[in-house]
């Protein structure tokens, strides 16, 4: 069905006790909480949406972007007044923008920015399990910042992908990688410290991010040299896909720039 119009929403949502985005059977998905307070919002009105990307179980979302194609002309500060009137508390929209029809969310020019909030040492409150997960062996913080730098620029990240397809492109570029203390998220019930990997790019694969993380706790516990990283990046590494993946929780989607 053709549609007349077409809005990018801006979401925020807390997705621990989601499935990810996409919709399955048998799972509670964050799409299909979107699509059903739209039902309800647009009533009779027929819709369509489209999210900026597929997200983990558990992975939550600072800023996350949906397009919704309507015959609808919305209001954008009643609309989305309605949406979190009705939305469930870990779901907000934080604004609409009317956009070309033409416009692909998916295919559209963009940088994605991921943080990935951790701890080590004594084991964390549990209120805070939903946003920094907590490694319980002793991390050494500066072996790991020089680390993450090693994945900034252009390499080869066919070890840092699950199930890739024969057409994915591994040859990646990462404009940014880094570790910092927490100054983002905090709350009295974080641990005293808590760390942040950012990292900033066009595009990631499935797990990338993830994958990275588990990487820089090996490197942070001694298990793994900082040259096993450098030669896991070159092209001629030995094609083996890393198995050990950090656990979703920890993983936010923080920002996403769009080039409109």
């Amino acid at each position: 069905m053709k549609y007349s119009v077409s809005y990018l929403i801006c979401l925020q949502f807390l997705g621990f006790r989601f499935s990810g985005w996409q919709k399955q059977k048998n799972a509670k998905t964050l799409h299909d909480v979107v699509d059903k307070t739209l039902l309800f919002v647009l009533k009779n009105t027929d819709f369509k949406t489209i999210g900026v990307g597929r997200t983990d179980a558990k992975v939550s979302a600072n800023v996350y972007y949906v397009q919704l194609f309507t015959d609808d002309i919305l209001e954008a500060n009643t609309f989305i007044r309605l949406l979190n009137v009705n939305f469930p508390a870990d779901f907000r929209a934080i604004s609409m923008q009317k956009v070309p029809i033409s416009f692909n969310i998916i295919n559209a020019d963009k940088i994605k920015e991921y943080h990935y909030y951790f701890s080590f040492g004594d084991k964390n409150h549990p209120f805070a399990a939903s946003f920094v997960v907590n490694v319980d062996e002793v991390l050494n913080i500066a072996l790991m910042k020089k680390g993450a730098k090693a994945f900034e620029g252009e390499h080869y990240f066919n070890k840092y992908c699950t199930k890739p397809s024969k057409n994915t492109i591994f040859k990646r570029v990462i404009d940014s990688c880094e570790i910092v203390e927490n100054d983002v998220l905090t709350a009295n019930f974080f641990p005293e410290h808590s760390y942040i990997l950012k990292i900033r790019g066009k595009g990631f694969l499935r797990y990338q991010v993830r994958l990275i993380m588990a990487t820089l706790f090996e490197l942070g516990k001694e298990n793994i040299s900082f040259d096993f990283i450098e030669k896991s990046l070159q092209q001629n590494n030995d094609q083996k896909p890393l198995r050990n993946i950090a656990p979703a929780s920890g993983l936010q989607l923080y920002t996403i720039e769009f080039k409109l």
